[in-house]
């Protein structure tokens, strides 16, 4: 009988650890985590700065303003840039216009958007590739080619220098995204699920109500949050199609060329406040419940 030579020792140098076994894989998948929470650092940094720099002038005194250089960490915190802003002449009428124009723009984008997102991703009809290309070619016309047929229409009909009129503009702007967003999310919901609870006795409203829906939620949050930040940051069509009704953007854009420097900081931030509220009491729904979509 001939034995068999004994194994060689693993080489040193090869990334085997003591126990045989080649640890390199896990080192090269620390990196890569590392190196993608390091660019995640590096990217919420470049977007928060701007916003600390602007809530930082916003919130000093206006001598601090004109100190040079600026500091980095107030030494003084004081509300009087904010209070003056705010009580300049059709402030508060343009927030509260904004606030209503973004919450029914949502509202009528989610009703509308909702329903078509979940018919281009359940049924087939001809053309349904077709139309949806053309929704993305919507968003690629600038609002400043519609700017003169737009206000035509709504001074023939009435509605110019009104909120509602923005709002039309505004959902007419957030629909294609939204209806592609939530297609999309409902192109993850499983055809099963909706036809067990069509077995359990669910009718096609109710399958769509108390299955599919509960599912699409992270999607649906995606698509709430672009539509309301949209319409909250959109300044041109308000613009156009307003005079004295004006959303705070519009307004703030009218008086910019003469206003002062601290008007101008305290005007970025209150734009920056109401979307980052949003976005905070949103997210939960993209974070905790997208494993059920991908489910």
């Amino acid at each position: 009988m001939t034995s068999k030579a004994p194994a060689a020792p693993p080489a040193r140098g090869t990334g085997a650890g003591h126990d045989g076994v080649d640890r390199r894989p896990l080192a090269a998948r620390r990196r890569q985590r590392a190196l993608l929470q390091l660019a995640c650092v590096l990217i919420t940094l470049f977007m928060a700065t701007p916003i600390y720099l602007i809530a930082l002038a916003a919130t000093s005194s206006r001598e601090s303003l004109t100190q040079f250089p600026l500091s980095f960490i107030p030494d003084s915190f004081s509300l009087e840039t904010m209070e003056s802003f705010l009580q300049s002449t059709g402030i508060l009428g343009a927030l509260i216009n904004s606030v209503q124009v973004g919450v029914f723009t949502l509202i009528l984008s989610l009703l509308v958007g909702v329903p078509a997102g979940y018919a281009v991703a359940r049924y087939a009809f001809p053309g349904r590739e077709p139309y949806q290309l053309f929704l993305l070619f919507t968003r690629a016309l600038p609002i400043v080619v519609l700017s003169v047929p737009l206000a035509q229409l709504f001074l023939q009909t009435g509605l110019y220098d009104s909120a509602l009129a923005v709002v039309l503009l505004h959902t007419a702007l957030a629909l294609p995204t939204t209806i592609l967003i939530t297609a999309s999310v409902f192109l993850g919901v499983p055809r099963d699920v909706e036809e067990a609870a069509r077995i359990f006795g669910c009718t096609p409203v109710q399958a769509f109500l108390k299955v599919v829906m509960p599912m699409a939620v992270p999607g649906i949050a995606a698509a709430s949050i672009f539509t309301f930040v949209m319409s909250w940051n959109e300044v041109l069509g308000a613009s156009i199609l307003t005079l004295n009704q004006r959303t705070l953007p519009a307004q703030v854009l009218t008086s910019l060329a003469e206003s002062p420097l601290a008007y101008r900081f305290a005007g970025g931030f209150i734009l920056v406040i109401p979307a980052l509220i949003f976005i905070f009491f949103m997210r939960r729904y993209l974070t905790n419940m997208w494993g059920s979509t991908i489910r």
